[in-house]
């Protein structure tokens, strides 16, 4: 009888991990998404992600005699691409991303992870100022 639990508490753990596995790691889906970078920011309570948003050209319409443009909210886990990115808000970007099924928390509040920056551009007679090291005090 012993040997049954065991059995099954074994086989149930593996199709837990499974399910974990497929729900938050397995790779839905990628391409690419171009717009304008609206924003990227670091944050959160536990585990500090970078979040952003990049604004799509062209216009849907939401409730009756309003207008919304496309949004794409992603995440970024490379710390080199999250401060690239912070550093040229409000230039035209194009940006690979993954898609997986669900969300965790260490890796960001999107289930879209932007794995790189295919193109930027933008003005490029712009002034582009450093922001300044903070000190975490």
């Amino acid at each position: 009888m012993g040997r049954f639990f065991t059995i099954v508490i074994v086989a149930l753990i593996a199709i837990g991990a499974g399910l974990f596995y497929w729900r938050f790691y397995w790779v839905f889906g990628e391409g690419v998404k171009s717009g304008e970078l609206n924003f990227v920011v670091k944050k959160g309570y536990i585990f500090k992600t970078y979040e952003g948003k990049l604004i799509q050209s062209g216009f849907r319409g939401g409730m009756a005699g309003s207008i919304q443009s496309y949004e794409f909210e992603f995440s970024v886990e490379n710390d080199q691409i999250a401060t690239t990115l912070m550093e040229n808000s409000g230039k035209q970007f194009d940006l690979h991303y993954r898609e997986y099924l669900g969300a965790i928390p260490w890796r960001g509040n999107t289930k879209y992870i932007v794995d790189s920056i295919l193109s930027m551009s933008g003005q490029p007679s712009e002034k582009v100022i450093k922001p300044k090291a903070h000190s975490t005090e």
